[in-house]
């Protein structure tokens, strides 16, 4: 039966959660991920001793951890072709007004209501974004020197290996300052997982963000 044609309209009420992460980024995020863990373990069991002991079989682990870091960039190549993933792209490399205050409360450790405005990604997770994406590009070529010696003369493949190893160990630092920062947030966590974030966690993260 259908209703009156003077019936007020019925409200339409907002979705609960919202979609944050296309599937093409989810799969990019969990891609890399998965390759640079495999990276910074075989880097552990390559340079510390008790690991290599247990372990065992070098020239296996070495070869993986070739393979994982010539595959690091094939996944964000293979994103590009999806327009989701361009759009999130261009929100990571734009820094405005706004950052700048988040990282200033940040830095003063204000954690108040509206006190570090954000958009899509906050300030954060642009410089992270950024660090990463040129660490990795710096470990592709140091790598490469490495394992191709005839391609640059003793002094350069020095430097290289100098470079790569204290590299990966900031790496290795700052990734675990990122885990350490997912730990703490489920939703964000969620978001990654699903695509979908809810409105009052975006509200109150990501104030800015208008999807």
């Amino acid at each position: 039966m259908n209703p009156p044609a003077d019936a007020p309209a019925r409200p339409v009420r907002p979705a609960a959660r919202l979609r944050r992460f296309s599937r093409a980024e989810r799969w990019v995020h969990r891609t890399t991920a998965a390759l640079m863990g495999v990276c910074v373990l075989t880097a552990a069991v390559l340079y510390i001793p008790q690991l290599a002991v247990l372990v065992g079989r070098r020239e296996l682990v070495v070869r993986v951890h070739e393979c994982a870091g010539l595959a690091l960039p094939v996944p964000v190549l293979v994103g590009l072709a999806f327009r989701a993933f361009r759009a999130d792209l261009r929100l990571l490399n734009r820094f405005g007004p706004h950052d700048r205050l988040w990282l200033w409360a940040a830095a003063r450790r204000d954690r108040r209501h509206g006190s570090r405005p954000a958009g899509k990604f906050n300030a954060g997770q642009k410089i992270y974004a950024a660090w990463i994406a040129g660490a990795a590009l710096v470990m592709l070529g140091t790598g490469l020197a490495m394992w191709f010696t005839h391609l640059a003369p003793l002094v350069w493949r020095t430097a290289a290996t100098f470079v790569h190893d204290w590299l990966a160990l900031a790496i290795a630092v700052v990734l675990a300052g990122h885990i350490g920062m997912a730990l703490g947030d489920p939703e964000a966590r969620r978001g990654l997982r699903t695509g979908t974030v809810s409105r009052e966690w975006a509200k109150r993260e990501h104030p800015l963000w208008r999807p």
